[in-house]
């Protein structure tokens, strides 16, 4: 895993490619991420990109990556499309666990307004 490999998945993503994301995913993934319970392996997160994922389509604009000793963060401001033609743009920042060089976890933080 690099720098590379992170913003192919984030291109993956953004095509919509999700035949293509166990590329990216170990089986036993955990995938945390606001508003959402823990998505608990590879099947749960898959239906989530194709059946609840409310983001029509995006466009992730990466900042920095930083991968080190199994492990990763990536941050920048995703481009969203949203129901009823809404168009929104958020600062993101993931952090990333790996495991027989897949993400085994996705910890997803957005930058909101909050508390």
């Amino acid at each position: 895993m690099d720098d590379a490999w992170l913003r192919k998945m984030f291109g993956t993503i953004d095509a919509m490619d999700w035949d293509a994301l166990p590329e990216f995913f170990h089986p036993e993934i955990v995938y945390e991420r606001p508003g959402f319970p823990s998505l608990d392996g590879l099947d749960r997160v898959l239906r989530f990109y194709h059946d609840e994922r409310k983001i029509l389509s995006s466009t992730h604009h990466v900042e920095h990556t930083v991968v080190q000793d199994g492990r990763a963060a990536a941050w920048g401001v995703v481009s969203c499309v949203l129901p009823g033609d809404t168009r929104t743009d958020v600062g993101f920042a993931d952090i990333y666990e790996f495991d027989d060089g897949l993400i085994r976890l996705r910890r997803t933080h957005f930058f909101v307004p909050s508390v």
